[in-house]
């Protein structure tokens, strides 16, 4: 069976550059100016307060990301994704933006910005920057203008407010609730002091929604997108770019009508949700689509759109934003039937739309998969059942006994050295590439996630997979910097420092910098085909050049099919592949 990633009807194609196996041999300037470059690019993401500290104030910041390119560029990375970097209140970790065009004054400053992307260009690496455009935060001149403005006014139109129910508007417009617990709607109060509209925050209630009905938000939105695309940027990660648009026509549905219609992830498979996933937001990105081409090469784009597996292509079109996240394998368990469903499904829809596929394991949003692959699995008696999150580990404290470190870190490198030979981009998180575990030992008075302190014994938060990294074995802060680190690092965090790992054969760093580089020189078109070895406990796919890569996802090691092997994830047993390992060959 061989999957391609071609439109549909088309006869195979050879993608130029980047897509085949002259990317070894590109030059950085070429990559650079590569417009393909982004379809099996290997993408890293910096969430920037816990990169690197410059000047000790216990914050990661844009200084501390450029003293810190020549890593980058070892690492082998094509490019960063940068997390939000705007001044931010962090209501909820930076995705609370005061305001889209500049840079928060504890990160540093627009000059900083500015020195970063050339040193990132400069060493071959592209950026993407983070983009948020379903809420701004309660800060935004925007929302104070709408507080003081009266009911009514052009200001309160660049939000979604409304009228709330009772006798006095004392309840409100409906009962949702928002993704971080409690009504999805806020009260204010009128500039005469009396109890006032309701308005709507899918998110933290410093996180207002923004109204994409209006035009002024959006003609502001390419405003911004012209002002980073024109200082470097070369691409955007687009935050809940499913929750836009709105339908908010009376009577709203309640919670309980939107629940029983849910088909597991945000929105319905009919795009009739009243704020999730609905069909009007593409016209947003067909604008988008139109800034970006007026660069050259044309700027970049992919949607993190949690929606129905049949609504994601909409999300990657060429006409939209170009490619999306897809989290299949994210939420999959260490399965070798689950992933080769996983692998082939996506594959296609890639094909389907001319798109290339994403992959992801880990990210600022979910426990690190180094942990989550070392704790039980669950079990798949219900259709539709993802696999283990952690999240129940973390809210019981995070039990030793219940994680094993050892096999969690082996199936964590198996799974990402496969991952990295399937067609389409690797997006990888700061730390995995050190087999970082998460922290779930934080103190509830150091916590900083709005999830947690919004669902208090329901959620622990995503603090464990933000804590700040280990640069060096000793040291307040690990050498993240001077002045100690804005999450506290657990004592554990020594030996997984980059220090330790630097030159040490077997170490997970290594295995990375070896993995990305191999992955340039053996890169070829975006095509798979699976050989069956008569084991459901090995996947093994071949690329088009002879690239093979094997996984045994089994508890025996196995022999393994004739070639020269490149390199493994662990290592070899007598010549056999041992369990939870996966090897390349040619």
């Amino acid at each position: 069976m061989t999957l391609t990633s071609n439109k549909p009807n088309a006869q195979k194609r050879k993608i130029p550059l980047s897509t085949t196996a002259t990317l070894a041999t590109l030059s950085d300037s070429d990559r650079l100016a590569d417009p393909n470059w982004w379809r099996q690019a290997a993408v890293y993401q910096i969430y920037p307060r816990s990169f690197a500290d410059s000047n000790g104030d216990g914050i990661g910041d844009l200084k501390g990301i450029t003293a810190k390119v020549s890593y980058l560029k070892a690492l082998g990375i094509d490019a960063v994704w940068l997390s939000p970097f705007y001044p931010s209140a962090l209501a909820d970790g930076g995705y609370d933006v005061d305001d889209y065009r500049d840079v928060d004054p504890k990160l540093g400053t627009l000059a900083d910005f500015d020195e970063m992307a050339k040193a990132l260009h400069g060493a071959g690496i592209k950026l993407i920057a983070d983009i948020v455009p379903n809420h701004s935060s309660d800060r935004h001149e925007w929302f104070k203008e709408a507080l003081a403005s009266p009911k009514g006014s052009p200001a309160r139109d660049r939000y979604i407010f409304r009228d709330g129910k009772g006798p006095n508007g004392e309840f409100p417009p409906s009962d949702w609730d928002s993704v971080f617990g409690g009504p999805a709607w806020e009260r204010i109060t009128e500039p005469d002091g009396t109890p006032g509209q309701w308005y709507m925050h899918i998110f933290a209630k410093e996180q207002p929604d923004l109204n994409w009905s209006n035009r002024e938000i959006r003609e502001d939105f390419l405003k911004t997108l012209r002002f980073w695309s024109d200082r470097g940027v070369d691409g955007f990660r687009v935050d809940v770019a499913h929750a836009l648009t709105k339908d908010l026509t009376e009577p709203l549905l309640s919670k309980l009508e939107l629940s029983a219609a849910n088909t597991g992830v945000d929105g319905f498979d009919d795009g009739t949700h009243p704020f999730w996933d609905r069909d009007e937001v593409h016209e947003i990105y067909a604008e988008w689509r139109e800034v970006f081409n007026e660069y050259n090469p044309p700027r970049t784009a992919v949607a993190e759109a949690w929606v129905h597996a049949t609504r994601r292509a909409r999300y990657a079109s060429p006409q939209g934003l170009g490619q999306a996240f897809n989290f299949d394998l994210l939420q999959a368990d260490f399965d070798a039937a689950e992933y080769k469903e996983i692998i082939t499904r996506n594959l296609a829809e890639a094909a389907a739309t001319g798109a290339s596929s994403t992959w992801v394991f880990s990210n600022h949003d979910v426990v690190r998969h180094a942990t989550r692959y070392g704790l039980p699995q669950v079990s798949k008696d219900k259709a539709g059942t993802k696999g283990q999150d952690g999240k129940d580990w973390l809210l019981a404290g995070g039990p030793k006994e219940q994680l094993d470190v050892e096999l969690g870190q082996r199936r964590a490198r198996a799974a990402t050295l496969l991952m990295l030979a399937v067609p389409g981009s690797a997006y990888l998180y700061q730390g995995e590439e050190l087999g970082l575990q998460e922290v779930a030992e934080i103190p509830e008075s150091e916590r900083q996630d709005p999830s947690f302190f919004r669902n208090k014994g329901v959620e622990i938060g995503r603090d464990g997979c933000r804590v700040p990294l280990p640069w060096k074995v000793e040291g307040t802060s690990f050498g993240f910097g001077e002045g100690g680190s804005h999450l506290p690092q657990p004592d554990w965090f020594s030996k997984y420092a980059v220090e330790a790992q630097d030159g040490t054969e077997g170490s997970t760093l290594e295995l990375y910098r070896a993995a990305l580089k191999l992955r340039h020189e053996l890169q070829t078109d975006e095509e798979l085909e699976w050989v069956e070895s008569g084991n459901p406990e090995i996947l093994h796919f071949r690329r088009p050049n002879g690239w093979q890569s094997v996984t045994n996802f089994g508890g025996t090691a196995v022999e393994l099919p004739a070639g020269k092997v490149l390199l493994t994830s662990a290592p070899l047993e007598d010549g056999k592949l041992p369990a939870n390992t996966t090897a390349w060959l040619r």
